[in-house]
């Protein structure tokens, strides 16, 4: 029996395991196998509304507890996920259907963020302000907005749970989170390690649940502040909810992202880590590098080069921990076929994959060349592993081809000219950039920031703790006396 094990047919809510109120409980699948892993309570309204009501009432105490405290407890629920690595990573990998190594990362990505936003927990501090004269004293307080409500995807659950949970709660805050019903076992085994670490009854619960338990909560008059990682179509409908309550959304939504080639670059490193990054958990990623831009010069010999690397990709289910594992459910596995079909349709030239292939919901690695911006393969977000390949003449094509998308997330510029790098990065309509690399390799508390229809949220970088506080600000006049 692992050590992270939970009560199955439940849920967490008031510090406590209890099973959905009408009883309902929701079949978990191995994406590799189409079997059965478990199963959860299946959340309704009512079960949303003792989740909103436990957090409504531990929220005074919670804020009131010093920073210092929450920290020191958000740390000791950090070492307890440390301690429980290999145990939680197999819970992550079988749900996702990730390698079991990719599963491992994720845990420790989670603990890290955990750790860092413990660190922060007591460094949350206001302002001193200028003023006219001596008599006036002016300053600003940061504080919690109450009861949030988190909603995440089912990609990488434990860490978008950290990444919004943990500032969270070292705000001040307490949450109600809404892990995807397709893989919400990570969660689910979170918490209960957040159970042992202490954490008072109402601060954290969990609940799953599909459309109805997501519309509930973000639709909840009980509801302060909302986070939503997902579609950029279920965003939209979520700020529509919001509105209605007047409520503070920060949305973190979907990805078109570039790797940029230029001939000048160190082929070998780029290569490597443009199939890395469109293959790594099947492509399913918002910041996946599903579009490739290559110079003209050098593109038939890295079309050939990503081609031959995709195709040797060995694909199986989490425990063989191969290099790629299926795509996480039916619903999924029909919209990327429903692209393979269409890019040939289109005009797209197949160079590698194309096809489904074996049991479960595994897709082969894909590259397409000859795109154009108009393709559906070019324009949205496929959520797999296809890359769509487009070339440029120069600099300024490539920007064009770079801005090109309606998403603004991440754009990876590969370059041994700095001076075109950092053109490129000032240029490039996107919340992050990153050159030579593969997004945020080496960097501490990095922003997970976006632009345009990929929404407009930190993602657990080092200004995340503000995301999840209002600033309050006071005017003093000095009476003589």
């Amino acid at each position: 029996m692992a050590a992270v094990d939970f009560p199955s047919s439940q849920h967490f809510i008031d510090g406590e395991w209890v099973a959905a109120r009408d009883g309902n409980t929701l079949d978990i699948v191995d994406p590799a196998t189409q079997q059965v892993i478990t199963k959860v309570a299946l959340s309704g309204g009512a079960d949303v509304d003792d989740a909103v009501a436990a957090a409504r009432r531990a929220s005074p105490g919670w804020a009131a507890t010093n920073p210092s405290e929450r920290g020191a407890l958000i740390r000791r629920w950090a070492d307890l996920i440390l301690a429980d690595v290999e145990a939680l990573a197999a819970v992550e990998a079988r749900d996702v259907g990730k390698p079991l190594s990719g599963g491992r990362t994720n845990i420790y990505i989670a603990h890290d963020i955990v750790n860092y936003f413990a660190g922060a927990a007591d460094k949350l501090t206001g302002v001193t302000l200028p003023t006219r004269s001596p008599d006036y004293l002016g300053y600003t307080v940061p504080e919690p907005y109450g009861v949030c409500a988190v909603v995440i995807p089912w990609n990488v659950p434990a860490v978008l749970m950290a990444a919004n949970v943990a500032p969270a709660l070292a705000a001040g805050n307490t949450v109600v989170l809404k892990p995807s019903e397709i893989a919400p076992l990570t969660p689910f085994a979170l918490v209960e390690l957040a159970r042992r670490a202490g954490f008072p009854p109402g601060v954290l619960n969990v609940v799953a649940g599909g459309p109805e338990a997501g519309a509930a909560l973000t639709s909840h008059p009980g509801v302060d502040h909302i986070s939503f990682v997902g579609s950029t179509a279920t965003g939209r409908a979520i700020m529509t909810a919001a509105a209605q309550n007047l409520v503070p959304v920060k949305l973190e939504l979907g990805g078109k992202s570039p790797n940029v080639l230029f001939a000048d670059a160190d082929l070998d490193t780029a290569i490597e880590a443009v199939v890395a990054s469109i293959t790594e958990n099947a492509g399913q990623n918002c910041y996946a590098g599903s579009r490739l831009l290559v110079e003209a010069s050098v593109h038939d010999e890295v079309v050939e080069r990503v081609a031959a690397a995709m195709a040797a990709i060995k694909t199986g289910p989490w425990d063989a921990d191969l290099d790629m594992g299926p795509l996480v459910s039916a619903a999924q596995f029909a919209r990327v076929s429903g692209f393979l079909q269409d890019a040939p349709r289109e005009g797209a030239r197949l160079v590698t994959g194309g096809a489904p292939t074996g049991d479960g919901w595994f897709v082969r690695p894909t590259v397409y060349d000859r795109v154009d911006a108009g393709m559906r393969v070019a324009r949205e977000e496929v959520f797999g592993p296809v890359l769509a390949v487009q070339s440029f003449r120069d600099t300024a094509e490539a920007t064009e081809l770079m801005n090109a998308t309606d998403f603004g997330l991440l754009a990876c510029i590969w370059t041994n000219d700095v001076s075109r790098a950092l053109r490129l990065a000032k240029d490039v309509r996107s919340g992050q950039v990153a050159v030579n690399q593969f997004h945020d390799a080496g960097v501490i508390g990095f922003p997970f920031n976006m632009q345009k229809d990929s929404g407009f949220s930190r993602g657990g970088g080092y200004g995340a703790l503000r995301e999840y506080t209002q600033e309050k600000g006071v005017a003093i006049r000095l009476l003589a006396r």
